[in-house]
């Protein structure tokens, strides 16, 4: 965190969005990243972390401002950075090791081993969190946008350390569709902000008990689980509808 503590950041492009959402590229450092806010906002508003999966944020770029706008029709802004060793950033070795131990493993029909999602998931978390701090901090110090803040979606894990550890996070919707290491769930215990879980039952990329047993780890007062049939990136928009309605009550 301390290397990356008070990085400038830039805005490098700007534009519209059907007149409703104002989008604008920015870098943190190397960092890339986007920012939505509602183009007729009169006020700063409320701030929502946008967790992207680990395909790159041009890859993920159609789900990530469809959640955008859904929250600007709610009056959030949002933002998103591009997570360690995805997209145009820096390869990272061991991330890619992590990845390719992995696919060794599914396509061969065998368990995945806790030694594979430790080395996956675990610099992944150490990595990033810092880096979503530093952009925290830098968003925070734009005119346009307030607190409180929401963190939604991502690598679970990298939401859990981040409910942990960032005290300028209320409230969070984490997704339920990524492996989870042992380690994540006593700091799940650790966790007492309202969360909103969307788990989606046959995601085949997901051990599902596993999702079932950190939110019961979890140690929020206020936890709501949402289990939908279907695969990974079929969440229903009614369920999306749910995940906004759960920000409207925590963060105006």
């Amino acid at each position: 965190m301390a290397l990356l503590k008070g990085t400038t950041m830039q805005f490098t492009s700007e534009q519209r969005l059907d007149d409703a959402v104002l989008e604008r590229e920015f870098t943190l450092g190397e960092i890339p990243g986007i920012l939505w806010t509602p183009a007729s906002a009169s006020a700063p508003t409320p701030l929502i972390l946008l967790g992207p999966p680990p395909l790159g944020l041009r890859k993920a770029y159609p789900r990530l401002v469809a959640r955008a706008r859904h929250a600007a029709a709610d009056g959030f802004a949002t933002a998103t950075i591009e997570l360690p060793g995805s997209g145009g950033r820096p390869r990272w070795p061991a991330a890619e090791q992590g990845r390719a131990d992995l696919r060794r493993a599914m396509e061969a029909g065998e368990p995945v081993s806790d030694v594979i999602i430790d080395a996956l998931i675990l610099p992944l978390v150490d990595k990033a969190v810092p880096e979503w701090q530093a952009a925290l901090d830098a968003l925070l110090a734009q005119p346009e946008i307030c607190g409180p803040v929401g963190y939604s979606g991502g690598v679970i894990s990298i939401g859990t350390r981040l409910a942990v550890v960032e005290p300028r996070i209320s409230a969070a919707v984490l997704f339920a569709g990524s492996f989870v290491p042992r380690a994540m769930f006593e700091e799940a215990r650790q966790v007492t902000i309202p969360l909103h879980v969307l788990l989606q039952w046959d995601d085949e990329g997901n051990d599902r008990q596993a999702a079932l047993d950190l939110f019961d780890a979890f140690g929020s007062k206020e936890k709501t689980l949402h289990a939908n049939m279907g695969g990974h990136t079929g969440v229903p928009q009614f369920a999306g509808d749910a995940a906004g309605q759960f920000f409207t009550r925590h963060l105006t």
